[in-house]
């Protein structure tokens, strides 16, 4: 999609990234998968940790119900093993328990000669079981070792029991916890993903409204290019509504502006063509040199008047562009203005002064305020008349820098005062003016946020004025390293 009076190269990006959909989705559910599977791994060390726990308790009960089964008499050992190594045995078939009975402990009596001692020279304190790992057959295994006194009290002797359960049951017990944990909480992943990704597509449901306003606006005319009203969106979307509706602003402004320069080119360069294409026709065909003389002062006068209007033209064009306000001092500008204008007011026999402030500094862009004095006092030389008198004034009041130009020419009728501000519009049948003139000072003094009026003088005259804002504090020459501009007029 492009936007007419964009630049090429801000209409469409030529090499997308993912869509905002997309980079959601992998921002909200990555980070959720991620949290899964760290939260599957504590679950499955937290299932081993109770898994462990439950064989410990498992071990140190068949511990000591076999330690139980070992009973001294005289000066040997009472053994009724063979039902309680059964019961051992049959409480979990599919778990491997083996078992060992040694007196002294490391003395083989009876069970498993296998089972090995705990790894690390440990001190075993009598009643007190013993659990730790090892390998038996190569595979690892839990064993709960206790130690008990029997015999004469004096020189009592040492019974070691050891019981040992395959760690198969603890990985079996573990895997299960995990199961019975993770199945729910796959489900609800499932869940919340299938909600975040509705929850996105809604979401971005005003980004789509949005574009298709925008596509809707894109090819069409300058007058279609209305602002984007979304009535339920986040505040976020209206914020982006806002920033393309000045966007849109400015395109319509630009394309009002071309088109109405371009209208305005076409209708006053049509008449002043033409005549000049008629002359320098009647020209050619002249035989008199006399005649040939004075249609060739008319073809000179045509251009002239030609050339103005481009001018003016060119110059009205301009003070529609947005301006860079900068430290200004208007009424040095104003005696630098009247002073460049003093010969040709002395050919015309009109007396050009200046009156008012040494000094009074505003803001905006010298160049353009330059253009609407100059064409102040053009307009005031060219209708005051011979013998009239010209004030350039510039004075302080109520915080506005005041411009004014009087005459005491013949002025305006009443009627026609409201009107001199209007484009191509002329009170006087003078040659040499195109009814831009004024026109172009009230662009410049709305640029300047300023105000523009004119009003005749008693008993004769017309006196033109311009109010110009002042800064709320003085301005030094370091204020406006960085201006920021004037914001457009419509």
């Amino acid at each position: 999609m492009s936007l007419p009076g964009l630049p090429p190269g801000l209409q469409k990006d030529k090499a997308p990234g993912l869509s905002l959909k997309r980079q959601l989705l992998l921002w909200l559910l990555l980070p959720q998968l991620l949290l899964w599977l760290v939260g599957g791994l504590l679950a499955y060390r937290i299932a081993l940790n109770y898994a462990e726990k439950g064989i410990d308790q498992s071990l140190t009960q068949s511990v000591r119900s076999l330690a139980r089964q070992v009973k001294p008499m005289g000066s040997g050992l009472l053994v009724d093993f063979p039902r309680a190594a059964r019961d051992i045995l049959e409480e979990d078939p599919t778990d491997r328990v083996s078992y060992m009975v040694s007196s002294p402990p490391g003395q083989f009596v009876l069970g498993n000669s296998k089972l090995p001692d705990p790894l690390l020279d440990v001190h075993v304190e009598p009643g007190k079981p013993l659990i730790y790992e090892t390998l038996l057959d190569k595979k690892p295994v839990r064993v709960a070792l206790l130690e008990v006194n029997y015999g004469d009290a004096e020189a009592p002797q040492r019974l070691r029991v050891q019981v040992a359960k395959s760690l198969a049951v603890q990985q079996r017990i573990a895997r299960e916890l995990v199961a019975d944990m993770l199945v729910p909480l796959v489900l609800l992943g499932a869940l919340i993903g299938t909600v975040v990704f509705i929850g996105v597509g809604r979401g971005l449901q005003p980004l789509k409204r949005l574009e298709a306003l925008l596509g809707d606006r894109a090819h069409r005319s300058v007058t279609t290019l209305l602002p984007i009203a979304l009535t339920q969106a986040p505040l976020e979307v209206h914020s982006l509504a806002e920033a393309v509706n000045q966007m849109l602003a400015a395109v319509r402004r630009s394309l009002g502006q071309e088109k109405r320069f371009i209208n305005d080119a076409a209708h006053q360069l049509r008449t002043p063509l033409a005549g000049l294409i008629s002359q320098t026709e009647l020209a050619l065909a002249e035989r008199d040199p006399q005649a040939l003389q004075e249609r060739l002062t008319k073809v000179h006068a045509g251009a002239l008047r030609s050339a103005h209007l481009v001018h003016q033209l060119l110059s009205l064009a301009r003070t529609e562009a947005d301006i860079t306000p900068q430290p200004l001092d208007v009424a040095a500008l104003a005696r630098e203005v009247a002073r460049e204008w003093t010969p040709r007011a002395i050919s015309a026999g009109i007396d050009l002064g200046y009156e008012g402030e040494d000094s009074l500094v505003t803001q905006g862009e010298k160049l353009l305020l330059r253009e609407a004095l100059s064409n102040l006092i053009d307009n005031a030389l060219h209708y005051a008349g011979r013998g009239a008198t010209v004030t350039l004034r510039v004075q302080r009041q109520q915080g506005f820098a005041v411009v004014e130009v009087e005459d005491n020419g013949p002025g305006l009728q009443e009627a026609d005062v409201p009107r001199v501000f209007e484009r191509f519009w002329r009170a006087s049948e003078l040659p040499g003016g195109c009814g831009l003139g004024l026109a172009i000072v009230q662009e410049i003094t709305l640029r300047h946020r300023g105000t523009a009026e004119a009003r005749n003088m008693d008993p004769q005259g017309l006196c033109v004025r311009l109010r110009l804002p002042l800064p709320a504090f003085p301005l030094t020459s370091g204020d406006f390293r960085h201006p920021p501009p004037f914001p457009p007029v419509p």
